[in-house]
C-alpha cells in the first residue's frame, strides 16, 4: 500500500470515528451550558424563598397580605427591585423609594426565577430619551401624569396615597414605570404610548430636574400654582407699601 492510500485510509476512518470521539465532549459542553443557565435560577429561587415568599406565597401566587405576583413580566419585577420598593420592610403599607436590598446580579436571579414560574409579561423597555422630541414629550406628560406628579414632576398626593417626585428614577425605570402602572398608576402599553413618544416623555421627565428658569427664579420647582400664589404676595406687599409711603408724604 502506498504513503498516499495508507493518508487516505486513515482520513477516512478519522471521519468515520469523529462523531463518537466528539459526542462527549459536545454532551460535556451542553451540560456546562445547561448548568449556567439555570444558576441565576436557582438563585433566584434561593432570594425569593428568603425574602418574598412570606408575603406573595412560595410559589407567587399571594397570600393574605400581598397579592400573586406571577406573569407580570421582567419590568415589573425590575422595577419593584431596582427602585428598594420590594421586599417591604412592613407588609400592608405604600411602597416608597429607597436604596435597592440587592445588588443588580440578585436582582437579575430574581428575574429569571420569577420569569421562569410564568413566562411573559411586560419586558424591560429600551428606551433612548436623545431620542426623543422635548416638546412632544411635554405634551405627553402634561396630559397624563401632571395630574398626579405635578406639573414640574414634584409629586403630590393621590386619594390616601401619593405620587413620588420623579427626580431620582432612571430613565429605564420611567419606562416601566409607564409599561406596568406600579401601585395606582394607571399602564400605558405600546398602543397608548409608542416606542418613540415614550422615549420623549422620558427625555422630559429628565428636563424637568433641571429646567431652564427664563422667567425667573425657580421657587423650589413646586408647580405654576404656588408660584402665582407667591407672586400675589409679592404684588400685594409691594402695594401695601407704596400705599403707606403715599400716606405719609400727604
Amino acid at each position: 500500500m502506498s504513503v498516499g492510500e495508507r493518508g487516505r485510509r486513515r482520513a477516512a476512518v478519522a471521519l468515520v470515528l469523529s462523531p463518537f470521539l466528539l459526542a462527549p465532549f459536545a454532551l460535556l459542553v451542553s451540560t456546562a451550558a445547561s448548568s449556567a443557565a439555570q444558576a441565576p435560577v436557582e438563585e433566584g429561587r434561593r432570594l425569593y424563598l428568603a425574602h418574598c415568599a412570606s408575603c406573595h406565597g412560595e410559589a407567587g401566587t399571594g397570600t393574605a397580605q400581598a397579592p400573586g405576583i406571577l406573569g407580570l413580566g421582567p419590568a415589573a419585577y425590575d422595577f419593584q427591585l431596582s427602585t428598594g420598593r420590594m421586599p417591604l420592610a412592613r407588609p400592608g403599607v405604600q411602597p416608597f423609594r429607597k436604596p435597592p436590598v440587592f445588588s443588580k446580579a440578585e436582582m437579575d436571579a430574581l428575574i429569571a426565577y420569577l420569569t421562569s414560574l410564568a413566562p411573559g409579561g411586560v419586558p424591560i423597555p429600551q428606551v433612548d430619551p436623545s431620542a426623543g422630541d422635548l416638546s412632544e414629550g411635554q405634551a405627553i406628560y402634561q396630559a397624563n401624569c401632571a395630574a398626579c406628579h405635578g406639573a414640574t414632576g414634584i409629586g403630590g398626593a393621590v386619594g390616601r396615597g401619593y405620587a413620588p417626585d420623579l427626580f431620582r428614577a432612571t430613565p429605564t425605570q420611567v419606562a416601566e414605570a409607564v409599561r406596568v402602572g406600579p401601585g395606582a398608576m394607571p399602564n400605558f402599553g405600546p398602543d397608548v404610548i409608542p416606542e418613540e413618544r415614550l422615549d420623549s416623555l422620558v427625555r422630559y421627565v429628565l428636563y424637568l430636574r433641571e429646567p431652564s428658569d427664563r422667567g425667573g427664579a425657580g421657587l423650589g420647582h413646586v408647580g405654576p400654582i404656588v408660584e402665582g400664589f407667591v407672586g400675589i404676595l409679592a404684588g400685594l406687599g409691594a402695594l401695601v407699601a407704596v400705599s403707606r409711603f403715599a400716606g405719609e408724604r400727604s
